[in-house]
C-alpha cells in the first residue's frame, strides 16, 4: 500500500515500520494541540504508551481514556463504553480523538466522533478485522447488536513493528474475517440477483482481490512473517476502502457475519466472554459454506426448493464454483493458527442449528441464507 494513499475522504494511509511517529507529524501539521489517544489496558501497552510519548514532545494536551472491560471482563463497544468516551470529548477543545486498538475500540472511537463532529485517527494494533476505514459502528445497545452510521478515520498510521508482535489469534482473526469474503460476494450477487440490491463491480473485485491475496499467502500469514502480515493488513484495509466505495457493507458481509453476530448476542445473553469476530466470521464461513454447497449441488434444503433457484440455478452454480467446500475453508483457517470448527468456539449443536434458521433477522438482506429459510 503506497504511503501517503489518498483516498475516500482519507488524508494518509501509512503502512510500514515506525508509522506510528508519523502520526505525530501528522498531527502537528493539522494544527491538533488536544488530542484524546483512546485504548484499552492491553492496547495501551502495545501502542498507547509509545503514542503518548511521541505525542507530548509536540502535541499541547494530550489525555487518555482507558476503556474499561465489562461484567464478562471483555471491553465491548456497548452504552457504557460509548458514554466513557463520550464524557472525555469537550465540545469546545477536543481537536481529535485516536483510537489505539482493533476493531472494538475503533467503533467507539467512531460513533463517538460521528456525535460530536470531531475527526479520528486510526492507530490498528493488530490486523483482526476490515472495519478500520468503515463508516457503519456495531454497537451492542441493550445486548441486540445493530450497525450505527459513524466516522471513517481521516488517517491510517498502520505500524508493522507494532503489528507482527500482535498474539496469533488476532492475526488469524483477520485472516477470518477475509475468508468471509468468499461467502459474502456470493450473497452479494445473489441478493442483486434475485432482489436486485444494489451492486458495484469495482467494490466487488478490490474485495476478490484483496481476498485472494490472503489466501495465496496463507503460510506467511500463519508463520505471522513481516511480509504476511504487510500483505493481511493490506487486505483488511482494501476491504474497508471497499466498502466505503460501496457506501454500504455488502462486499464484505452476508450469511456468515449474520451467524456471528447471531452468535455474539447469544453470548452476550449468556454473559459468556465474547469471542474473536474474526474468528466467528471464518468458522461461520465454513457452515454457509457446507449448507450452500448442500443446498445447490446436492439438493438438501431446509425446507422447500427456493423460487431463486429454480429460477436461476445454472448461474447460481456457476457463482457457487467460487465458493471453497467447508473442508477447504477449515484447512485454511487451521494454517493460518485459527479455530476450524464451531466446538473450539464452544458453539453447541443447538446454538449452530438455531442461528442456521434464525440469523438472516440480524440484518435485512436477501442473501441465500434468507432465500433456504423462507423456501
Amino acid at each position: 500500500m503506497n504511503k501517503g494513499m489518498e483516498t475516500q475522504g482519507l488524508d494518509q494511509i501509512v503502512l510500514e515500520k515506525g508509522a506510528i511517529k508519523k502520526s505525530a507529524a501528522y498531527l502537528e501539521e493539522k494544527g491538533y494541540q488536544q488530542v484524546i489517544i483512546t485504548a484499552d489496558a492491553n492496547t495501551y501497552e502495545a501502542a498507547g504508551k509509545q503514542l503518548e510519548q511521541e505525542l507530548r514532545k509536540t502535541i499541547r494536551r494530550t489525555s487518555l481514556c482507558i476503556i474499561d472491560p465489562g461484567a464478562a471482563r471483555d471491553v465491548v463497544a456497548d452504552e457504557q463504553s460509548l458514554l466513557q468516551l463520550l464524557i472525555e470529548v469537550d465540545p469546545e477543545k477536543t481537536d481529535a480523538v485516536i483510537a489505539v486498538g482493533s476493531g472494538t475500540i475503533h467503533d467507539i472511537v467512531r460513533f463517538a466522533c460521528y456525535k460530536t463532529g470531531k475527526p479520528f485517527i486510526s492507530i490498528p494494533t493488530a490486523p483482526s478485522v476490515d472495519g478500520f476505514t468503515s463508516k457503519g459502528a456495531p454497537l451492542i445497545i441493550r445486548g441486540v447488536k445493530k450497525t450505527f452510521l459513524a466516522s471513517a478515520p481521516v488517517a491510517i498510521f498502520a505500524d508493522l513493528d507494532i503489528l507482527v508482535k500482535a498474539p496469533q489469534k488476532l492475526v488469524a482473526a483477520g485472516f477470518g474475517d477475509m475468508l468471509g469474503k468468499y461467502t459474502s460476494l456470493f450473497d452479494w450477487k445473489f441478493s442483486h440477483l434475485t432482489a436486485d440490491e444494489p451492486y458495484h463491480e469495482p467494490s466487488a473485485v478490490m474485495t476478490e482481490k484483496a481476498l485472494r491475496s490472503c489466501v495465496e499467502h496463507v503460510d506467511d500469514i500463519g508463520e505471522r512473517t513481516e511480509e504476511g502480515i504487510r500483505i493481511l493488513m493490506t487486505a483488511l484495509i482494501e476491504s474497508g476502502i471497499a466498502m466505503l466505495i460501496f457506501g454500504q457493507s455488502h462486499p464484505a458481509s452476508g450469511a456468515e457475519h449474520h451467524v456471528s453476530h447471531y452468535w455474539e448476542m447469544e453470548y452476550l445473553r449468556r454473559g459468556s466472554r465474547a469471542l474473536l469476530h474474526g474468528a466467528k466470521v471464518g468458522v461461520a464461513c465454513a457452515e454457509i459454506s457446507r449448507l450452500y454447497h448442500n443446498a445447490v449441488d446436492r439438493g438438501f434444503y431446509p425446507g422447500q426448493e427456493p423460487e431463486a433457484l429454480r429460477q436461476h440455478g445454472a448461474i447460481i452454480r456457476e457463482w457457487l464454483k467460487e465458493v471453497p467446500s467447508e473442508g477447504e475453508i477449515r484447512s485454511l483457517l487451521q494454517r493460518a493458527g485459527g479455530p476450524v470448527s464451531k466446538a473450539e468456539l464452544g458453539i453447541d449443536n443447538a446454538l449452530l442449528e438455531r442461528s442456521l434458521r434464525e440469523a438472516h433477522h440480524v440484518r435485512e438482506r436477501r442473501t441465500m441464507l434468507r432465500a433456504l429459510n423462507e423456501a
